[in-house]
């Protein structure tokens, strides 16, 4: 069976709500033979006159009264699903959001983004997730709606990626430390000992820029000990005599109370963004989220810490 031409339903519905073939051509912007050849079709395709003539007037038949709720109101539903998504009041919106990052977002920025989705749009649940391996499988499968990192190599090519702001390397260490304590130089930095990372589940130690930019001056890190997140090597920094070299917007929260400065060595910065899946690009309800993410982000009340 062939599908009838669902063209068809809007004719209908203005022929039946006009009642005359002349005016329902015109408010179709047809020409009136177009308008009766259409006419004859759908008489063909419903197997009813659907308009007979009464002395100079078309009058409906018994069929085409039946019809003529049932149409008009699937044309409406049609409109509505072809409309553009409206944007979202976010007061009314009811939804929940996954957001996945490494440590030190949620901790410096996750206060104010909640408060900035409770008093937009109390409706709206924040769900953290914490980003244990590279790989955006996440946002493919429909696990995550947003996730905050450094676009590498394994970024897969697909994802929509906007920076959020961008950020450098700092030297940590706690309150009352000697380096916290007189002028920083490469030798200084280097003669401490470290934590170093092993991040993603990896067995040894991640070499960066900073272990780059050291060995170019012939020096090199003593390794104390690695960890896999910058807030635990901010917690033994805090509580040993070790130095953690940590990302200074990511961490701000995270290092309050201890001493921050910069490293000693050119390193180049890195830019955090937020990614997410294609299919989510041109929803209103989630746009809104990103523009909070944003938002919040560059507010000045995110700025790093000072200390």
């Amino acid at each position: 069976m062939s599908m009838p031409d669902l063209n068809l339903l809007v004719t209908l519905d203005v022929l039946l709500a006009e009642g005359n073939v002349a005016r329902a051509a015109k408010r179709l912007r047809l020409s009136a033979s177009a308008m009766s050849r259409t006419l004859a079709r759908l008489r063909e395709t419903t197997g009813d006159p659907l308009l007979v003539r009464a002395g100079r007037q078309l009058v409906p038949t018994p069929h085409a009264l039946a019809l003529r709720e049932r149409v008009g109101q699937l044309v409406q539903e049609a409109e509505s699903v072809l409309r553009p998504a409206r944007a979202p009041e976010p007061a009314q919106l009811q939804r929940q959001f996954t957001l996945r990052s490494r440590d030190g977002f949620v901790e410096n920025f996750g206060p104010a983004l909640l408060a900035r989705i409770g008093a937009e749009a109390p409706g709206v649940r924040l769900r953290f997730v914490q980003k244990t391996e590279r790989d955006n499988a996440p946002l493919r499968d429909g696990l995550a709606d947003l996730e905050i990192g450094v676009v590498g190599a394994e970024t897969g090519a697909d994802l929509r990626v906007q920076a959020l702001y961008r950020d450098r390397f700092v030297g940590v260490v706690r309150a009352g430390h000697a380096l916290a304590r007189g002028a920083m130089t490469p030798a200084r930095y280097a003669a401490g000992r470290h934590i170093g990372l092993s991040r993603f589940g990896r067995q040894g130690l991640d070499r960066g820029a900073i272990d780059d930019a050291l060995q170019a001056l012939g020096l090199e890190r003593q390794i104390a000990t690695a960890v896999g997140s910058f807030s635990t090597a901010l917690v033994l920094a805090r509580g040993t005599d070790l130095i953690a070299s940590v990302p200074e917007r990511h961490t701000g929260r995270l290092r309050d109370g201890m001493r921050s400065f910069a490293l000693p060595v050119e390193v180049p910065g890195l830019t955090v963004s937020m990614l997410w899946h294609p299919r989510l690009h041109a929803d209103p309800a989630h746009r809104w989220f990103r523009d909070c993410v944003r938002a919040v982000c560059a507010d000045a009340t995110a700025a790093p810490n000072k200390g």
